[in-house]
């Protein structure tokens, strides 16, 4: 470790800042954030840096560098573009133990501004020692989408309970237990959430439980979208890393199911024609036991849970039974795949609606209403049909669409081995016997099909 990660108070603090440009001005509002009583010494100063030192009272000195700004200070950043300037102030604060900061050069620093992921009073510091800023931008995008948006606010909470809980457990052994518990509770997924007086109220129930009592189980109906895992929501992934115990479905990738916690429970209750390795039923009532055993439940569903999900269905067992769950809707594989196969479900010119149907056979047939499925400017899209695709072209083109209406099968939709055939209804049944497509197929009907031609972007 070539540096010492720390935290450093600065509060009230005199800050010296030289240097009076753009740069200069970022480091300004970053020390202003963190509450320093700042003095700015520089030749010129920006409208900017003006505006903020008139805004909060600092003092400002329009003049060459000087070593006498530097008395008092705690801490001090050279952010100018002469580098006889930068090594002079560099030099003074070393030879005045101050901790100096010369932007863009490490080897004249004591310490090194890191980047920040500001949450506060969550904060996160990220620092390459100086080596790759590029990398530490990159590493910051990741932790800015990654971590929740109120995990502050949670934060707050906690730091609202911290007496509460040591007046009620004089041990420090019992009071980690206590925050360990509440912490995986779902009183942070309130809060997440933006139910912050609801969680103050599982907080105050915990409270009164103590270690060990408060044993509730709870279920994450979870979409995992089409296949590619880059398509999992945020909120997906953390409540992924959080379940003690995983039902998942048939149409969940490898990829996507590397991504849940490795000491999770993992039971397969996929169902696919003619064979269900677990009855709908079995798999509500499975939740419905393991939520009241207080385990953390993510039952996760490709695509979205909502459409052909069967996801009300397991969700109406556990409201029966009072168990708390929590939904998050994942990319449907009608947009997902067709995204990926370059096919815009509508279009000003040829598609101004999209119908979603499934395509699941019942003792061999599809019963639907044809006839309203004809139309010139919809695009139809057909889940869990390829097996079926013989007679949804039958009766499509009985009922009055065109032979040559376009049509789309997409295999494996947005994986890496995705495959995408563009044929007609007239043709399509014979194509995809001959290049042996097999489920999970999705199947797009209608002129938007033709724009695959310009952009199948994956292609």
């Amino acid at each position: 470790m070539e540096l010492l990660p720390i935290f450093f108070n600065i509060r009230d603090r005199k800050c010296v800042i030289v240097g009076g440009g753009e740069i200069a001005f970022r480091k300004a509002s970053l020390l202003c954030r963190a509450g320093a009583r700042l003095h700015i010494q520089a030749e010129q100063i920006s409208d900017e840096m003006r505006g903020l030192c008139d805004a909060n009272g600092f003092t400002v000195s329009v003049s060459a560098y000087s070593s006498e700004c530097l008395e008092d200070a705690t801490l001090v950043v050279a952010a100018t573009d002469d580098l006889a300037v930068n090594t002079a102030v560099s030099v003074d604060a070393k030879l005045n133990n101050i901790p100096v900061n010369v932007v863009d050069q490490p080897s004249l620093c004591t310490f090194i501004v890191p980047s920040i992921v500001d949450r506060s009073p969550i904060v996160i510091a990220i620092s390459s020692s100086g080596s790759s800023p590029v990398l530490i931008r990159k590493l910051k995008e990741l932790n800015e989408s990654l971590v929740p948006g109120n995990i502050g606010e949670l934060a707050t909470l906690f730091k609202s309970y911290r007496q509460r809980v040591k007046d009620k457990f004089s041990s420090f052994d019992d009071r980690l237990r206590f925050w360990e518990q509440v912490v995986d509770s779902e009183v942070a997924e309130l809060v997440y959430s933006g139910q912050t007086e609801n969680a103050k109220v599982k907080m105050d129930s915990q409270l009164e439980d103590g270690i060990g009592n408060s044993k509730q189980g709870e279920v994450y109906l979870v979409g995992a979208g089409p296949g590619d895992p880059d398509l999992l929501t945020l909120k997906a992934l953390r409540l992924m890393h959080k379940a003690d115990i995983v039902l998942y479905d048939r149409l969940v990738s490898k990829q996507i199911l590397q991504k849940i916690r490795a000491d999770a429970e993992k039971i397969y209750v996929g169902k696919q024609s003619s064979d269900h390795s677990v009855e709908q039923e079995g798999i509500n009532q499975m939740l419905v036991r393991l939520a009241k055993e207080g385990k953390r439940v993510l039952r996760l569903k490709g695509g979205d849970p909502f459409i052909f999900g069967r996801g009300g269905e397991e969700l109406e067992s556990l409201a029966k039974e009072g168990i708390p769950f929590q939904v998050v809707p994942g990319i449907t594989a009608a947009s997902g795949c067709a995204a990926y196969a370059g096919i815009p479900l509508t279009h000003r010119d040829c598609a101004q609606s999209v119908r979603f149907l499934t395509g699941h056979l019942k003792n061999g047939s599809l019963e639907m209403n044809w006839d309203d499925l004809i139309s010139e400017q919809e695009t139809l899209v057909f889940y869990m049909g390829l097996l079926a695709l013989p007679t949804i072209c039958k009766e499509l083109i009985k009922h009055g669409m065109s032979k040559d209406m376009p049509i789309a099968l997409i295999e494996q939709g947005t994986r890496l081995d995705q495959r995408t055939i563009k044929a007609s209804l007239g043709t399509i049944v014979a194509k995809a016997s001959l290049d042996n497509y097999v489920s999970p197929s999705l199947i797009i009907i209608g002129r938007v099909v033709e724009l695959r031609d310009s952009l199948a972007w994956r292609d």
